[in-house]
């Protein structure tokens, strides 16, 4: 099970959407500046809030990468591929001993 959020979903939205708006209003400040000057006015650590805007451009289709969404359902499947390859050592433990005593009775 993933690990409970910091933060609520709003101030991660309000964070990304100040510092996008830091970097419109600069053009040439660095994304790390921005991300450092909006990250002490929130009280919430630089390395998190460039995490967030990473991740918002990756959903947005600003930059390449895997979707929060794809994350989301490749995490999903993992957890069905696990659970399905259990039921299955289950399944074939269970068989085992009919098997045997169907080779046994030819």
């Amino acid at each position: 099970m993933p690990a409970p959020h910091k933060y609520p979903a709003d101030a991660r939205e309000r964070t990304v959407r100040m510092v996008n708006d830091k970097l419109n209003e600069n053009p040439g400040m660095p994304a790390a500046t921005a991300c450092r000057l909006i990250g002490e006015y929130v009280g919430i650590d630089k390395n998190t809030v460039q995490n967030w805007v990473k991740q918002n451009h990756v959903d947005t289709g600003e930059t390449p990468g895997v979707t929060t969404d794809e994350k989301q359902r490749v995490l999903e499947l993992d957890k069905e591929n696990h659970e399905l390859r259990r039921a299955n050592e289950i399944l074939r433990k269970a068989s085992a001993p009919f098997v045997q005593a169907e080779l046994d009775r030819r």
